[in-house]
């Protein structure tokens, strides 16, 4: 097996940034020094693609790149990522952005070496300890000079979770941002906090951080763009309602799955987390419900599920009680499970040549 299919082993046991679950493991630790000298700088180049967005790379330890980074993933496309990789310039072009863009606004807290970046009009010379704020949407450079090893954590963000106007925060990319301070000073011990402890971490523990850690990022970013208007307001509770939809869904399967359960693990009201779904149109039981519903129809129309009965798809997805969830099955979907599982889940036909018709 090559490294690239090494790698893509390994990312594959994390979360992808999509939000969805690709495994089990949410945190990784991977280092060049388990491959041949030879392969460990396209590594690196392929793991920073892959972990974030494409960069075209310049170093002069092509033949030799020591390298290594840990990986975590708090779940809904946010990750840490802790790198630490020789000098090297790092460029980020439209041409790559046409190629690939994932969305992300990166958070990067300097903990060894000296950089140079720029993006937009901007032009920051950030220093260790110093936080600085940057757009994959956007091209950019980077330069960073270390006699050893220069080492980054990095946060990544997806767009919609930041309920920050997206003009006051192109306004502070590439720019010193206060991080010795008050929320800086907590948002970067955080994310040293986060990397030390993340192997510690528990599953169910991860997505709570998240919260916080959105929570506290927006709050630094708010506060240094004066955006604390009703626009960020608004926008704070579309992210928030996405992070809670998020949550359920990927418990739909736990029946202690309740509404007050969902507040708690959000450290919310009961009445702060109805009055977000009541502007959704759909109480928090409605979409649960829903939810578990559209679980249980998928499975029973996957031909892969044909082994499986209809009770154990029901208490897979959240249902106690098989009678309740094939009346409420029927009423959604204008019959009883077992009959759309045989109208739905039968494999195609498939013609002589093998393929489906």
């Amino acid at each position: 097996m090559g490294w690239k299919q090494r790698l893509a082993v390994c990312l594959g046991r994390l979360p992808r940034r999509d939000g969805t679950n690709g495994g089990t493991n949410r945190v990784m630790t991977l280092c060049s020094r388990d491959l041949p000298a030879a392969e460990r700088f396209s590594w690196f180049c392929d793991l920073v693609a892959r972990d974030m967005a494409p960069h075209d790379i310049v170093t002069e330890h092509v033949s030799d790149f020591p390298a290594s980074a840990t990986l975590l993933s708090l779940g809904d496309g946010i990750g840490v990522s802790s790198v630490a990789f020789p000098a090297m310039q790092s460029i980020r072009s439209r041409r790559l952005i046409q190629r690939s863009d994932p969305e992300l606004w990166v958070l990067a807290l300097v903990v060894k070496g000296t950089m140079q970046r720029e993006q937009g009009r901007n032009h920051v010379n950030p220093r260790p300890g110093d936080l600085v704020l940057y757009d994959t949407s956007q091209p950019y450079w980077a330069s960073i000079a270390t006699d050893d090893l220069a080492q980054s954590i990095v946060l990544h963000l997806p767009r919609r979770t930041v309920p920050v106007p997206e003009q006051a925060l192109r306004r502070m990319v590439a720019t010193a941002l206060p991080s010795r301070t008050g929320f800086g000073a907590l948002l970067s011990q955080l994310l040293g906090g986060l990397v030390e402890q993340g192997p510690k971490l528990e599953a169910g523990q991860t997505h709570r951080l998240a919260s916080a850690v959105v929570d506290l990022t927006t709050a630094f970013l708010a506060s240094l763009s004066d955006a604390d208007g009703p626009q960020t307001k608004a926008a704070r509770r579309v992210a928030q309602l996405h992070q809670i939809k998020s949550f359920i869904r990927a418990r739909l399967g736990e029946p202690e799955l309740t509404p007050t359960a969902v507040a708690a693990a959000h450290h919310i009201s009961l009445r702060a987390l109805h009055y977000l779904f009541r502007e959704n149109g759909k109480t928090v039981g409605e979409f649960i419900r829903e939810q578990r519903l559209e679980h249980c129809r998928a499975d029973l129309a996957d031909p892969r599920l044909a082994g499986r009965s209809v009770a154990e798809i029901a208490i897979r997805a959240g249902f106690s009680d098989a009678t309740a969830f094939s009346r409420t099955f029927k009423t959604r979907y204008g019959m009883p499970p077992g009959e759309y599982r045989r109208s739905h889940g039968e494999p195609q036909s498939r013609n002589n040549t093998g393929r489906p018709e």
